[in-house]
């Protein structure tokens, strides 16, 4: 953000008026993470998942992965680059540690 001060023309002395110039910021681009159906990753897990690191509820979850299972593919969330990089990598950990193969994706927002 710049300050510009006035100068009065008549002096040539600072008015001691400010005027601001903003710039315009444009808001993050969003990237949806995607939940991948596979054979071996339960149902119960999924829902477990979603509840936990999505905040969804339990009609919600349950929603997701029937979409997911039926699909093949189910949108868990929509959020920044780096918000989105982080929970793929937090449930994939998680479903890794209780083996699963879950996996997630996410992609721009279009």
């Amino acid at each position: 953000m710049k300050i510009i001060m006035g100068t009065d023309k008549e002096s040539d002395e600072e008015s001691g008026i400010a005027t601001l110039n903003k710039e315009k910021i444009e808001p993050p681009r969003m990237y949806k993470i995607l939940m991948h159906n596979d054979d071996y990753t339960t149902m119960e897990f999924v829902i477990v998942a979603l509840k936990k690191f999505f905040n969804k509820t339990d009609p919600e979850a349950q929603a997701i992965m029937l979409k997911i299972h039926t699909e093949g593919v189910g949108v868990c969330g929509i959020y920044t680059f780096e918000v989105a990089e982080s929970k793929v990598v937090k449930v994939m950990n998680f479903a890794r540690k209780n083996g699963h193969p879950l996996k997630l994706s996410y992609e721009p927002c279009d």
